[in-house]
């Protein structure tokens, strides 16, 4: 069973959430909060294996307590929620250590890919979420698509062709089907990528990609 510990300031999400999680058969809801702080302290209490965190909560915001998640519990993996409106904070959650990010209107079948994804190891971002980042992000300036272009040029065609596919805000699984890959194999592939941009997570590569502009970047 995937231990999960939900928080989120609205009871009625939280029940709402709560019955599509347990939907899925092998994800269990072990600790609930309604802010970031009771989040922190639950998280310290049960041992949950992903967290679902709000971004907008009371006492301690999500993504302060992504901040102290990560320091005080490393090996929990997070996936925040958002929505529409709150564009500041999901520009910050780009640069948190996350395992995820959904959005609230998304699907239920979305809601436990995220979930199952995190456990997994794996990183999820929503379509509807990059589409909102890339939106937000102006197009840069000559010098600054020159040094993104330089950044993706240590990729090879293959690493770039599935950055291209990331960066759409498709899973792993959905890049495997399309290029005719296993998806541990895109998973290996993705992690790769990370690590030879020097990214934390799928959102800031697929900025990087958006910075640099059309393929190729060599």
């Amino acid at each position: 069973m995937i231990r999960v510990l939900l928080a989120d300031d609205e009871p009625l999400i939280r029940a709402g959430i709560r019955t599509v999680l347990e939907s899925a058969g092998d994800i269990e809801v072990v600790a609930e909060a309604a802010d970031g702080g009771a989040a922190v302290d639950a998280a310290l209490r049960h041992r949950a294996d992903v967290a679902l965190l709000d971004i907008r909560m009371p006492v301690l915001d999500g993504l302060d307590a992504v901040d102290e998640l990560n320091r005080r519990v490393p090996g929990l993996r997070v996936v925040v929620l958002t929505s529409f409106g709150a564009e500041p904070n999901v520009l910050r959650a780009v640069h948190a250590r996350v395992a995820g990010f959904v959005l609230k209107n998304c699907t239920p079948e979305e809601l436990i890919r995220a979930v199952r994804a995190a456990h997994d190891g794996d990183a999820y971002l929503s379509p509807a979420v990059t589409r909102l980042l890339l939106g937000m992000v102006a197009p840069e300036p000559a010098g600054r698509r020159r040094q993104a272009r330089d950044r993706l040029a240590v990729l090879t065609a293959r690493e770039s062709e599935i950055l291209c596919l990331v960066a759409e805000g498709l899973p792993n699984a959905e890049v495997g089907r399309r290029l005719r890959m296993s998806e541990m194999t895109i998973k290996t592939y993705v992690s790769r990528i990370l690590a030879k941009l020097d990214c934390t997570n799928r959102v800031q590569a697929a900025l990087l990609a958006r910075d640099a502009g059309p393929t190729p970047w060599s």
